[in-house]
């Protein structure tokens, strides 16, 4: 449902609040090898995280991104509004432009629940609570693959 830009985004500021001590910086190689992004790509977007806001940087020799305490509190959907916008998560699961309630697609009653929740988890979860998660072993932000 998420481009994976918006994914990006979110597991590197996942990341960045699980890093947030003190004035600490973190820099754009580090993001991106510990959230599995390429370079490139990743500083694009967190270029445009700052432009809006989500994230700070600063520039120089000890710069880097890092986030203030409010930028940490932001929920999933604000990312996603920043990111993809907000229509992927009000559209029909087929893509159809005409899909309602009166006039539903195949998949419509249940891409509809689904829809719903993640929704809900878009809207509760924050970028803290998730790093709390990643600090407390509860998760990662990497790929694993096993054989």
């Amino acid at each position: 449902m998420l481009s994976n830009a918006c994914k990006y985004a979110i597991r590197a500021l996942i990341y960045l609040a699980s890093r947030s001590k003190g004035d600490q910086k973190v820099s754009i190689r580090e993001i991106s090898a510990e959230v599995d992004s390429p370079l490139p790509f990743t500083a694009k977007i967190m270029q445009s995280l700052s432009k809006q806001g989500l994230v700070s940087s600063l520039k120089g020799p000890n710069g880097g991104f890092f986030l203030e305490a409010a930028q940490a509190e932001v929920a999933l959907i604000e990312i996603v509004k920043a990111i993809d916008g907000l229509q992927m998560l009000h559209g029909c699961g087929l893509g159809l432009k005409s899909c309602s309630e009166s006039h539903p697609c195949p998949i419509h009653a249940e891409f509809s629940l689904i829809r719903e929740g993640f929704n809900k988890l878009l809207k509760e979860k924050t970028i803290r609570s998730l790093a709390i998660e990643l600090q407390e072993g509860g998760s990662n932000l990497k790929s694993v693959f096993t054989q």
